[in-house]
């Protein structure tokens, strides 16, 4: 029986609640057996100048997930090429996991423009595309694709850069994060010096 993957992509920088009850979500909702939380090194769209080391990111996302048994934290695009592309990671998971079936989790935001991203139509073509509904955003014509499954997920306006503006302004994050991701964060002197925690 094909074990059914739900690959929810972030840089996860840091990760925080809303993260979690979204892959939560959809490890109940969405008709995966499991959901990887896919730690991107480097996002093609995004500056790197405000991203923490990829393997404290992957470390944070491991203590947010615990001991849930349908979550887990993947560091698949480390060994990649650089920038990663998701094209190039799902060929790649295709390849080394033939057992396993490969969804996409996705927020409406990113289904809007799916349609800039590298070779878009093949992964239409071999992957379900779970997307989980921004009020503020159109989903785009891609939504009608019968590949595209649609969720209202509970959502929290939180991101990550709001976290980090905090931690710069000397406000409190506790109950933004895990709060063993908080322990870590106020602990440890790596990230007091990249995101100016005061």
């Amino acid at each position: 029986m094909m074990n059914r993957i739900g690959l929810f992509f972030g840089s996860f920088n840091p990760v925080h609640i809303g993260h979690m009850i979204i892959a939560e979500f959809m490890a109940e909702r969405a008709g995966v057996d499991k959901v990887w939380m896919v730690v991107s090194p480097q996002n093609p769209h995004k500056k790197k100048s405000t991203l923490a080391n990829d393997y404290d990111r992957l470390h944070l996302v491991k203590l947010a997930i615990g001991d849930n048994p349908k979550l887990d934290a993947s560091a698949i695009e480390f060994n990649l090429p650089k920038p990663s592309y998701t094209i190039d990671t799902l060929t790649y998971l295709k390849e080394k996991h033939p057992e396993k079936e490969f969804s996409l989790i996705m927020g409406g935001d990113n289904l809007a423009t799916l349609h800039k991203w590298k070779n878009y139509e093949l992964i239409l073509q071999n992957h379900d595309i779970l997307v989980y509904k921004r009020p503020q955003y159109d989903l785009g014509d891609l939504q009608s694709n019968p590949r595209v499954k649609l969720f209202k997920a509970p959502l929290l306006d939180i991101s990550a850069s709001y976290i980090r503006k905090q931690l710069k302004e000397g406000h409190s994050i506790r109950y933004l994060v895990a709060p063993k991701v908080y322990e870590a964060i106020m602990a440890d002197k790596i990230y007091h010096k990249l995101w100016g925690i005061k």
